[in-house]
């Protein structure tokens, strides 16, 4: 095959952006190949700059950088459009001399058309042995591109076959949009899955499982209440990866959470309603919710991609410099993996850390998104042989990069291999965490198990004992009790047991400590007094998320009982088991009411989104209400936090706060069988006229489950009140007759 090139060299002025980085007499070579395969090129190939990576359209022409320190040779593949319809792939090798800078590859060519798509061939990679046989070579991801081929969900991915990478045009009318900063504190997040919020039949949406499907859901998500989406993964990723079937009706599974990541710029295509324009929806999502004072949430995986071991596709990272974008075994040069996906990415290597800081600002200049959620997060605190560091700077670049200084970040504090730093992940005050000792010790006290109040009660007023030392607030603990991984909340108070078989991995799969309680038979129940305890339990179980201290997170369907039959992994199941069954905000519509109600008691009262711990304070007496909050057992002139108590009052002094708020009294049953008798304290007000008025009681039938103080008759102190199994109270104070 006959590769003449006629190369014509000279020096050219440099670009006023590029004269910032280099002298003003560096020279930039223009390298003219005449003659391809014995085929005249359409366009004219220059040496191109190191910066910045990715494909950019210049004043020269398209631009081309790609890192690899350990490539030999470098192939630019690209498919360009004619104008008879017709696709024309060129293979342009790149020089390593002329066309290397340090260890960026670039090239620029002057004339494509930039409708192209783009991909690499490389060769020279260190570890090469240990991969795959892929005939020919994969065309491999650009990681910086931030669009790859469109395609509708569920289509044959090409990556590795063709060039996926194309240059994205920005030019989306913002209407003068700008980020929300709605405080840490007075936020409420909602965790949804883009496909599965509205894929159901029942949706009600014109385009079911996409971005525009969330825009016409938004008047729901306004009269819910919730200030903040949660989106599960939302970069390109392959939902055909998998291999197994459920072996119930042999039914392909697909990969529908999505976190095995293709890249960490593009955007999934594949949920939008028109795949060919999916930025721009995306963007439309992005601004109708900010305009309806919703933020959006990204979680993002950095943890690992989707390239899995060995034995997975080469697809981009492992192509391109796999020792330097993976944590490697020193001797067998095995992946390091403590995702528990295959592989872990090298996130504290200089490259892997810029990589990730340009594709957070990304996601926050262009997308105009929020915030972050980072998935497996303390793999982000690992070095370059896995060892745990003490100051990682991937957390400190994240925390303090001048861009990412307005967003939310939000860490799930812990990995696949055991390393759980929930309340330690970072002292830097602008992290946030998953609290999964909050989830934990909720479950534990409403399923009845010993030992739990003293935990219940650090939790409610804000987990202290993990924040406070290290100087942040309540509000960097994110409280929740289910999210997309485990048990929804129906199911949580409806299994014991987890129920994956259809997930095609045996049952093997997912966690088996569940802290769950199946309120007296697994599963589906026609019960009529099951089904009214599973009910209350769940009505408990979202006061007590709902009025504690720190930042809430739902899941999305807990609100009206969404189920999954059981299943606490259904990462594979694209069908009704993950998408919202819409139909039960009608069919529990009480219980959609009743979380609405909590929603906007929170948000009416500030005493439930304290800015600062309570401070430790002894009383002198029973009739001391001095401290912020103030516990109790049956008797508010005593505590007790034995091992074998199941039962917790505490008392919410709202008239110290800055912003003065009621009082309010929280007693909680966590008795499996037996009913409890609270004696109310005083009201800790120099106003005698006020009253307890009872307005939350989880096990009466609705709509005397949900009141306003004028709507409840007032209790005095000293009064005794019969709180029932499982359930909770909850006192207002007000003035008599109010």
């Amino acid at each position: 095959m006959n590769r003449t090139k006629n190369i014509l060299l000279f020096p050219i002025l440099v670009y006023p952006w590029y004269s910032r980085i280099y002298p003003m007499n560096f020279s930039i070579k223009i390298i003219i190949i005449t003659e391809m395969y014995k085929q005249k090129l359409p366009f004219h190939i220059l040496q191109g700059t190191p910066l910045p990576f990715g494909a950019s359209i210049q004043e020269q022409g398209i631009n081309f950088a790609i890192f690899s320190r350990a490539a030999t040779t470098v192939h630019l593949i690209i498919d360009c459009p004619s104008s008879s319809g017709q696709t024309t792939r060129y293979d342009i090798p790149l020089h390593p001399e002329q066309n290397r800078t340090g260890d960026i590859w670039h090239i620029c060519l002057d004339g494509v058309d930039p409708e192209l798509y783009y991909g690499y061939q490389i060769a020279g990679a260190p570890d090469t042995s240990l991969l795959q046989s892929d005939t020919p070579a994969p065309i491999l991801i650009d990681p910086y591109c931030q669009a790859l081929r469109p395609r509708a969900w569920g289509a044959p991915c090409p990556i590795g076959q063709q060039p996926c990478c194309r240059l994205l045009h920005h030019d989306f009318d913002w209407q003068g949009d700008s980020p929300l900063k709605t405080p840490l504190k007075d936020s409420i997040i909602y965790e949804l899955h883009v496909r599965g919020f509205t894929r159901a039949p029942h949706s009600q949406t014109s385009h079911p499982g996409t971005y525009q499907g969330i825009i016409e859901q938004i008047p729901y998500l306004q009269k819910l209440g919730i200030t903040a989406i949660e989106l599960l993964p939302v970069t390109e990723f392959d939902e055909n990866d998998p291999v197994i079937t459920n072996p119930g009706n042999d039914d392909h599974l697909k990969n529908f959470w999505g976190y095995s990541p293709l890249s960490f710029f593009a955007l999934k295509s594949g949920y939008a309603a028109d795949p060919e324009n999916h930025i721009n929806e995306f963007k439309a999502m992005i601004l109708a919710l900010h305009q309806a004072g919703i933020e959006v949430i990204l979680d993002m995986v950095y943890n690992h991609s989707g390239e899995g071991g060995y034995n997975g596709p080469t697809s981009s990272f492992r192509g391109i410099d796999n020792s330097i974008y993976y944590l490697l075994d020193p001797e067998s040069r095995e992946y390091l993996n403590f995702s528990g996906c295959g592989n872990t990415m090298n996130c504290n290597h200089p490259v892997v850390r810029d990589m990730i800081r340009d594709s957070l600002r990304y996601w926050v200049m262009e997308m105009h998104v929020d915030g972050f959620r980072f998935d497996l997060a303390s793999i982000l605190g690992r070095d370059t042989t896995g060892q745990v560091l003490a100051n990682p700077p991937m957390i400190e670049i994240i925390a303090e990069d001048p861009i990412l200084r307005n967003t939310k970040i939000i860490a799930e504090a812990w990995d696949a291999a055991g390393l759980y730093q929930v309340g330690s992940f970072s002292t830097d005050r602008r992290w946030a965490e998953w609290n999964g000792r909050f989830r934990d010790d909720v479950r534990a006290f409403m399923a009845g198990h010993e030992d739990t109040v003293a935990a219940l009660a650090t939790r409610i007023a804000g987990s202290s004992d993990l924040y406070q030392v290290s100087g942040r607030h309540p509000c960097n603990s994110i409280n929740f009790i289910t999210s997309h991984d485990g048990f929804t909340l129906a199911d949580l108070v409806s299994y014991e047991q987890k129920h994956n078989l259809a997930n095609g991995e045996d049952n093997r799969d997912g966690d088996n400590h569940n802290i769950s309680w199946n309120s007296g038979q697994e599963g589906i129940s026609h019960e009529p007094a099951i089904q009214a305890l599973r009910l209350k339990r769940m009505r408990s179980l979202m006061v007590i998320l709902l009025l504690s201290q720190g930042v809430p997170m739902i899941s999305a369907g807990d609100e009206f009982g969404q189920s999954q039959q059981g299943n606490n992994n259904a990462w594979c199941q694209d069908n009704e088991t993950s998408w919202l069954n819409w139909k039960l905000v009608d069919t529990n519509k009480d219980f959609f009411r009743f979380c609405k109600k909590c929603i906007q008691l929170r948000q009416s009262h500030p005493v439930f989104r304290r800015p600062d711990f309570f401070q430790f304070y002894q009383r002198q007496s029973c009739e001391d209400l001095s401290a912020g909050i103030s516990w109790q057992s049956l008797d508010p002139c005593l505590e007790d936090w034995s091992p074998t108590c199941h039962h917790l009052g505490f008392l919410l002094k709202g008239s110290q706060l800055d912003e003065p708020d009621d009082d309010f009294l929280i007693l909680l049953n966590g008795e499996r069988e037996t009913e409890l008798d609270f004696i109310l304290p005083a009201v800790p007000r120099k106003d005698k006229k006020r009253l307890w008025h009872l307005i939350i009681d989880s096990n009466a039938l609705p709509p005397h489950d949900f009141g306003t103080p004028s709507q409840a008759r007032p209790h005095a102190p000293g009064a005794s009140v019969t709180v029932a199994m499982m359930a909770v109270m909850v006192f207002q104070s007000a003035p008599a007759g109010q």
